[in-house]
């Protein structure tokens, strides 16, 4: 097979995949899709049997995590953890848009720093959008500061987003070491988004409300809350011997599920449902695709477009960019497996310079990340759905101003 009809099939097998996940095809579909892919691929000989083992052998932990975390986000929200947040959160608002934007705000930020983006997006925007509707408010503040935290509170830890896993192996940092450095730069990023939400949304903020009752929730379920607790506790202690999350997301998942299932809660086909095995059979797919076309010409441009150092604010700044456009074309999770290994090499500050760029900068656009894709949807089936003009209103304003502060906080402290 010729260069030039390799790259093609390498780029159109990226293009199916990324259709797939998109569209959310049933499970079956999207199980075929991914091997299929993967077959179609490797025909082409840009990924020899090395690198297809060395590529597998990396995304597994990640995966493994992912199957796991999803389990975890699953049985807490059967468990009624976040409707028992968002009812706390609005007793706390006492009727108050602001407030509650604030509680919103902060919550969404905690649940995607622990839980990972996903379960914000999916799991609590509609028990928010739910909160807002019994307040007698506009859901819209509350709802956009959801999907603004999926993306950029996912900064914090290396669990908060696939992306931050997978660059965590090209870092010189362990699970503590990245948390330190990502501290700050997050805590920019938070006063920033909160900001923008507040003048964007000042007029639905600022409208009368017209309560319809008490918002309804569950009490706090106390054993999820101590098992995400312990998690977390374990992600910290067991990184000092390298031992990787997937291992402790994995021991808490089957922990919850054995809790879970003896009250009732679920059965071995909901927690089968809730791991999403075909979607974790998409992302290994993917890897071996991206490995792909990196090893094509689109490799050669994006390695052509880094700079030859990262210690200057514009270099760092260059660098969220580029990874900005990635995710824009690529969706954030295929831009991370493109373009980390090749920023590598300029150190540190450079993949979390990246990193800053796939996580928020994922939120400039719908195809960014697959969590803006999922807002959206939960949204429609809400009932609340959400117009491209209204998402680009907020992410058009926010996400740049968002990621130049970023980058200036990361580069002043490197």
């Amino acid at each position: 097979m010729s260069a030039v009809l390799a790259d093609a099939v390498a780029l159109t097998c990226l293009a199916v995949l990324l259709a797939t996940a998109i569209l959310h095809l049933p499970w079956r579909r999207e199980a075929a899709v991914a091997v299929a892919a993967t077959v179609v691929v490797l025909t082409t000989g840009l990924v020899d049997r090395g690198t297809l083992e060395d590529t597998v052998r990396e995304l597994l932990p990640v995966v493994i995590f992912l199957v796991t975390i999803l389990v975890v986000s699953d049985i807490c929200a059967r468990a009624g953890l976040f409707a028992a947040a968002a009812r706390l959160v609005g007793i706390a608002s006492r009727g108050r848009p602001d407030r509650l934007l604030l509680g919103v705000f902060l919550l969404a930020a905690l649940v995607t720093v622990v839980l990972s983006l996903d379960a914000t997006v999916v799991l609590l925007t509609p028990i928010v959008v739910g909160a807002a509707a019994t307040l007698g408010t506009s859901d819209r503040p509350a709802s956009f500061a959801c999907l603004r935290m999926a993306n950029s509170a996912s900064l914090l830890l290396p669990i908060s987003n696939l992306t931050n896993l997978l660059a965590l192996p090209h870092l010189d940092l362990d699970f503590v070491g990245f948390a330190a450095r990502m501290a700050p730069v997050l805590l920019v990023v938070l006063l920033v988004e909160y900001a923008g939400l507040r003048l964007l949304f000042r007029r639905e903020i600022a409208a009368p409300t017209t309560p319809v009752g008490e918002i309804a929730g569950p009490p706090v379920p106390v054993v999820p809350v101590v098992v995400v607790a312990l998690m977390l506790v374990g992600f910290v202690v067991l990184s000092r011997w390298d031992v990787a999350p997937a291992w402790v997301s994995g021991a808490a998942a089957l922990v919850l599920a054995g809790w879970a299932a003896a009250r009732g809660l679920v059965g071995p086909r909901d927690v089968a449902r809730a791991a999403h095995p075909s979607f974790a059979l998409l992302v290994l797919a993917l890897g071996v695709v991206v490995a792909a076309v990196a090893a094509g010409f689109l490799g050669e441009l994006v390695e052509g477009l880094l700079p030859d150092s990262a210690t200057s604010y514009l270099a760092l700044l260059g660098l969220a960019v580029l990874a900005t456009v990635a995710a824009s074309l690529l969706t954030n999770l295929s831009a991370t497996i493109l373009l980390v290994p090749l920023v590598a090499p300029l150190g540190t500050t450079a993949v979390l310079a990246a990193l800053l760029g796939l996580n928020i900068g994922s939120g400039l656009t719908w195809t960014g990340s697959l969590a803006n894709l999922l807002w959206r949807r939960t949204l429609v089936q809400a009932g609340r759905p959400v117009s491209g003009r209204a998402f680009h209103r907020v992410s058009l304003v926010i996400t740049p101003v968002s990621l130049a502060a970023s980058v200036a906080v990361l580069w002043a402290l490197a």
